[in-house]
């Protein structure tokens, strides 16, 4: 019997079986969701000092007690809602971006009230996933002008957690950014992903 040739992956997935899903199944894939772009922005926050599988195995756990991001939700939790997710073992407990991610739902439905939150970021691409051509883990950057300038203007919107390099990973795991390996071979998916991509 032959075996089933393994696939070619990105190196930082390794062989954890949910961290393989999920660079198969979404890292790199371009999201139109205003409000699924809002939660991975959120998550990638709460990821700051932390691995991103780390939070991957709390997503949904996560997603429970938020109340599945919903931002109209969320900016109605009371101090009482928050002392209670202060005390959930299954979520990084860290007050400061807990409370984060309440100002920042405000934030969004403030955004929202001109334009859809996917336009708002997507006008950072032009509304087209960037193409890369990495050939080793040496070649991934940490930030780009790009994402520090996204940072910025989140910030200065009133968002918080979202540093160039927070940003750049978000950008990365949303599709705006292609930066699978070349060897990989959910570059090839990710590129013609990218090319039928509208918002």
């Amino acid at each position: 019997m032959v075996e089933a040739k393994k696939p070619n992956r990105c190196w930082w997935c390794k062989d954890d079986p949910q961290y393989c899903d999920y660079h198969d199944t979404e890292w790199g894939v371009p999201q139109a969701s205003s409000q699924a772009l809002f939660e991975k922005l959120c998550l990638e926050g709460f990821q700051a000092g932390l691995s991103w599988l780390t939070i991957l195995r709390k997503r949904e756990h996560f997603r429970e007690v938020f109340d599945g991001f919903d931002p109209e939700k969320i900016v109605r939790y009371s101090p009482e809602k928050i002392g209670e997710l202060m005390q959930d073992k299954g979520i990084v407990r860290n007050r400061l971006k807990i409370q984060a991610t309440v100002s920042n739902a405000q934030v969004f439905l403030d955004i929202s009230q001109g334009q859809k939150f996917s336009e708002f970021i997507w006008n950072y691409v032009d509304g087209k996933p960037i193409q890369t051509y990495l050939k080793t883990k040496g070649d991934v950057l940490a930030q780009t002008a790009i994402s520090e300038k996204l940072s910025k203007d989140l910030k200065k919107v009133g968002f918080k957690f979202c540093g160039p390099t927070i940003v750049y990973a978000f950008m990365q795991s949303v599709g705006m950014v292609n930066d699978h390996l070349v060897s990989c071979d959910h570059h090839r998916i990710c590129e013609k992903l990218g090319q039928d991509f509208r918002l």
